[in-house]
């Protein structure tokens, strides 16, 4: 268990340094023993009186609460004035890609638009599940389009509502998504133009 939890507080300084300097505590000068002993000891201690398995349990509870609800997505706002724009994935191949056997698949300086090769098999709807009105939105649009829908939330309890209504829905970790699609109010449904080969952006009112 020693070696586990000394593993465990080596890889963890960084992201809890309150929680390093409790078990580390002083620092000591290069005359004192070696510092991983020191922890050694301190860890032994801390094993015996306890606290080393109340420290777990809480970083175990801190992982499992950011896996229930992620850090909500910052800087989406609820839509105000709705509207529609555009949204074109094409772009510039840097070098030339090949396959294992040297076949060109295309060239520096093409232009590439993934939907020719992989489209958007499913619609993309981002909602706030703190809103009421947004979550009954969303259960509208997964009943217009026959669940031809991926839920994703920018805020909220992703593993909750997938319990909830029995089927996956994703959370957009970072905004990586909604910034990517420079989507800036919600709730906003992503949708494929098979034809222009570009995907449509609905930012809309919930009601």
């Amino acid at each position: 268990m020693i070696k586990k939890a000394l593993a465990m507080i080596l890889c963890g300084l960084i992201m809890y340094p309150a929680w390093a300097q409790e078990i580390l505590g002083p620092s000591y000068p290069i005359t004192e023993p070696d510092m991983l002993e020191a922890i050694q000891d301190k860890l032994k201690s801390m094993e015996k009186n306890g606290r080393l398995g109340q420290l777990q349990k809480e970083a175990i509870e801190r992982s499992k609460q950011s896996i229930e609800r992620p850090d909500p997505v910052k800087g989406i706002v609820k839509t105000r004035q709705p509207r529609t724009f555009y949204f074109d994935p094409s772009w510039r191949v840097p070098r030339d890609i090949t396959t294992p056997d040297g076949k060109v698949i295309a060239r520096a300086g093409d232009m590439v638009n993934p939907l020719d090769y992989v489209p958007l098999s499913n619609h993309l709807f981002f909602f706030d599940q703190s809103d009421p009105k947004q979550v009954k939105k969303a259960a509208e649009i997964l009943k217009r389009f026959k669940g031809a829908v991926k839920p994703i939330l920018v805020a909220g309890e992703p593993l909750a509502l997938t319990r909830q209504w029995k089927r996956q829905v994703y959370f957009d970790q970072s905004g990586h998504l909604v910034r990517r699609f420079g989507i800036q109010q919600i709730p906003a449904l992503v949708s494929q133009e098979v034809a222009q080969r570009r995907l449509r952006i609905d930012e809309m009112k919930a009601d």
